[in-house]
């Protein structure tokens, strides 16, 4: 990579020219300024101390070193303490013709280790997947792609949040105002029937607050008392018990959200390697509980509840036990956590989870330490923000998401809208105008998304998502149909699209020279997107990528071109700006059609 063999080169200028071994860390190499003529830039600043000259001085002998020194390097300039390196078209063209016709360009190979857990979505079957879901989705398909391409061993996982009160708050509202229907009765998919009665709920709630207030209690006093929340409370002890009638009910509604879920997940592109169930792992957890105050790291108070002392860790005390024995939240992560552990050996547990719950995966990590678990260090929390629509915030027990469904098929129609005014899809018949709506629609909605930092809150603007000019997912659809577009002109099947060997004349013309140093960051892309664990690098060198094409298009002649070396590879170049988009893009579960 030319990165290292520049920073191994000025390692051995600085031992030449000056007596002086440095480590090529020590060395400050980065891009150029835009503003500067070069390709790379090394501050000569920090090697001052060294040469003991002046930084012009110092620039001009290093810069003459590696000149002479490696063959790639066109010329230099200094400007002050900075030294631009220009690289010569023949390292570029080479750099090309190593990778063009590559399929897996930028990937690396499969790395030897332990794998690595992500886990994500993890819904709850008490509602249907909203918006805030598809952005927890795909940030963890795309994450879990990345590291793959980065060549490490990947497991999706999905957690189902299958039990605890809000789940049993939606059972009771359907077993007082169900009537007995169901999905097949009421025309409604499963989850979102669910959905219905968990806001059933909370509109009962609500009202029964306010007639205690209403009676002289405080609203803390009726949060508790109302006789709803009561009721649901003990559906839960029910079902810890194991009551046949509530397990039966339960089963029955979380069937109903399971169907509606899977047909979400598809049509999103989602999949999973293993899914576990809250309701598999949350004795696992009670035993870790029950373990940990046998050996006197929790305490039980006189109401029978556990808790977890973390005031030395920075934390408050956290009840892990009910005082009814049921048990919470946090229970069913530590039992989770341990048979994660125990079934992979991974090399790290990732969970993708809103912020707002930073504060739990750190009381996660701290009471599995207490409990003795030293793996807890290989959990990351993968916090993200909240997004939102240009109308405001979303809150499920009043009704006010958007389902992920009614959002998809908003999605597809704007395509199908915008993508017909502009007679991009007037060739096509029908149902396959359709699959491309469809297309479009889910890539500006994946794409505007992704291109966002996880840890940024963000508002998601469905029209402005579609825009087949600006920073989105259909703008870099459009450049990969016109780049299949180009090679299906050229009369040659693309299996066949080859140099020939008549490339030792080439001078590349500047647009070439631009797009191919980007197409060269690939690799790089990958590996910094896996280390952050952000898919909006690789969306944003789509982008960019998509940028550096049409300047390249509008500017260079290809079909027309008479040169046949210089077309075999404006062609070539042209296949190698479409795999690489297509790879990228698939990363982030995006397709690219070839016609538009």
């Amino acid at each position: 990579m030319i990165v290292t063999l520049l920073l191994e080169k000025t390692v051995e200028a600085v031992k030449e020219l000056y007596g002086y071994s440095v480590e090529p860390d020590k060395i400050n190499l980065e891009k150029t300024s835009k503003e500067f003529e070069g390709d790379y830039t090394i501050v000569v600043f920090p090697l001052l101390r060294i040469s003991r000259k002046s930084p012009e001085i110092t620039g001009k002998e290093i810069g003459d070193f590696l000149k002479q020194s490696f063959d790639y390097i066109e010329s230099y300039t200094v400007i002050k303490g900075f030294l631009n390196i220009l690289l010569s078209d023949r390292y570029w063209i080479n750099l090309f013709l190593e990778n063009y016709n590559k399929q897996d360009y930028g990937r690396s190979e499969p790395i030897e280790d332990a794998p690595v857990i992500i886990e994500f979505s993890s819904p709850n079957t008490n509602k249907p997947l909203h918006l805030g879901h598809i952005r927890n989705n795909l940030l963890g398909y795309a994450v879990a792609s990345i590291l793959e391409a980065n060549g490490n061993k990947v497991i999706r996982m999905n957690l189902v949040n299958d039990r605890g009160i809000h789940i049993c708050k939606s059972m009771l509202a359907y077993i007082k105002w169900g009537n007995g229907e169901d999905p097949s009765t009421s025309g409604i998919k499963g989850d979102s029937l669910v959905g219905k009665y968990y806001v059933r709920f909370n509109e009962e709630y609500k009202k029964e607050i306010n007639e205690l207030i209403l009676k002289g209690y405080s609203q803390e006093e009726a949060e508790k008392r109302a006789p709803v929340l009561l009721e649901a409370q003990e559906i839960l002890r029910k079902w810890e018990s194991g009551d046949p009638g509530t397990i039966q009910l339960w089963r029955k509604m979380n069937g109903w959200v399971y169907k509606g879920f899977e047909k979400t997940y598809a049509r999103l592109g989602i999949t999973f390697d293993h899914v576990q169930f809250e309701s598999e792992t949350y004795l696992l957890g009670k035993e870790l509980v029950k373990e940990g105050l046998e050996k006197g790291v929790l305490a039980q108070k006189p109401d029978g509840s556990i808790w977890a002392d973390l005031t030395n860790d920075g934390f408050d005390e956290k009840v892990l036990q009910r005082s009814d024995g049921t048990s919470v939240y946090i229970t069913q992560d530590i039992g989770t956590a341990q048979q994660r552990y125990d079934h992979y050996h991974p090399s790290r547990m990732i969970y993708v989870v809103g912020n707002e719950q930073n504060y739990h995966f750190d009381v996660l990590k701290s009471i599995l330490k207490k409990l003795g678990r030293n793996w807890a260090d290989l959990i990351f929390h993968l916090s993200y923000g909240m997004v939102e629509l240009p109308s405001g915030k979303m809150k499920s027990r009043e009704g006010t998401v958007v389902d992920a469904d009614d959002l998809m098929d908003e999605m597809c129609e704007t395509a199908g809208k915008i993508t017909t005014e502009l007679g991009k899809a007037k060739d096509l018949p029908d149902p396959e105008a359709g699959e491309l709506f469809n297309s479009i629609g889910l890539a500006a909605l994946k794409f505007f998304i992704l291109k966002v930092s996880p840890k940024k809150n963000m508002t998601f603007d469905p029209v402005e998502s579609i825009d087949f000019n600006g920073n989105t997912g259909p703008f870099v659809q459009y450049t990969f149909a016109r780049i299949r577009s180009l090679l299906k002109k050229s009369g040659i099947p693309v299996s066949e699209i080859n140099m020939d060997g008549d490339e030792n004349s080439l001078v590349l013309m500047k647009s070439e020279r631009e797009l191919l140093k980007y197409l060269a960051l690939f690799p790089e892309v990958i590996r910094d997107a896996a280390n952050d664990l952000n898919p909006s690098f690789v969306t944003n060198f789509c982008y960019e990528t998509a940028k550096f094409f049409n300047q390249f298009y509008q500017e260079v002649p290809v079909l027309k071109e008479s040169d046949q070396a210089k077309r075999l590879f404006r062609l070539c170049l042209s296949m190698f700006t479409g795999n690489t988009l297509k790879s990228g893009m698939s990363m982030l579960g995006i397709t690219l059609p070839d016609q538009m």
